[in-house]
């Protein structure tokens, strides 16, 4: 195992994932009724643990994070302060923006030093598992509470299966890590992962905008319809991937994204999409466009 490797693969996966997992715990505790207040404090739980565990994160990656992923967008957007800020409003659960100042002024490219983190690697790997393994169960017991009619929320049960696929993928990629000492992975499957993932942001944004916001509601049916021919050729391929046709029109839905954040957190974009959420799927087609790239 490359000690070096091994570390900067486990931060750069956490920096990324940390967020998200955090961000799936506030958007699941924003989305109960009175009704399931034990569901909104497991989630409330799941949310302060993965901030600590970014931020525990953040605090390992000083000069280990490199300059693609740094500048990528998926760590961090121009938009992430104002949104944790207007979400924090509006929902009264609580975000710790320190982490997001801490992380926009994270810098590349001093590994010295780097092997002696490997105790504090390791930690965090355990710790990450433990919590996503928590996690996976929760959000395997709402999707399955809302399919039979126990429970309502304001999340689709889409949306619980979508961030259900993220974690289990998260929750892999440590596994291979601990196993391996990389992630392995073949290109297809990634690329048919975010394609859905990608596909699945659009049908959700055109299911949370207005219905006045017509124009917007009928670019989000394009989207969705042409990851989905994406992801259909994707399937169906051996070996190839539709590369070029992924990295083109991730890059237009990135675009698409960015103006529809900037919208909502200056209150131009008609909707029920909370601003950390427009940042949220924002980073993700980033994620994407990043590693099409590499």
């Amino acid at each position: 195992m490359n000690i070096n490797n091994y570390i900067a693969e486990s931060l750069e996966l956490h920096i990324f994932f940390g967020r998200i997992m955090k961000e799936h715990s506030l958007f699941l505790k924003a989305g109960f009724t009175p009704a399931n207040s034990n569901f909104s404090a497991k989630s409330e739980f799941y949310k302060n643990e993965f901030e600590n565990l970014l931020n525990r994160t953040v605090l390992l990656s000083k000069g280990i994070i490199s300059p693609k992923v740094l500048n990528s967008g998926e760590i961090v957007t121009e938009f992430t302060l104002d949104a944790e800020r207007q979400t924090e409003k509006f929902t009264g659960i609580h975000i710790n923006s320190n982490i997001t100042r801490r992380e926009l002024r994270l810098s590349c490219c001093d590994r010295n030093e780097i092997s002696g983190r490997i105790r504090q690697v390791k930690a965090l790997n355990r710790t990450a598992l433990r919590l996503l393994n928590g996690l996976i169960s929760l959000k395997e017991e709402i999707l399955n509470k809302m399919l039979s009619c126990q429970m309502f929320t304001v999340n689709y049960p889409l949306l619980i299966e979508h961030i259900l696929r993220e974690a289990k993928l998260y929750r892999d990629y440590i596994n291979m890590l601990e196993t391996e000492g990389t992630i392995i992975k073949s290109m297809k499957e990634v690329e048919c992962f975010w394609n859905q993932i990608m596909m699945e942001h659009a049908l959700f944004i055109r299911g949370l905008l207005d219905p006045t916001e017509t124009e917007l509601i009928h670019s989000a049916d394009m989207f969705a319809d042409n990851y989905a021919a994406l992801l259909k050729n994707c399937r169906n391929a051996q070996n190839k991937t539709m590369n070029i046709d992924s990295m083109t029109e991730t890059k237009k839905l990135r675009d698409f994204k960015a103006a529809g954040a900037k919208g909502i957190e200056n209150c131009q974009i008609r909707s029920i999409i909370l601003p950390l959420l427009a940042d949220h799927v924002l980073r993700e087609a980033n994620h994407f466009i990043r590693i099409l790239e590499s």
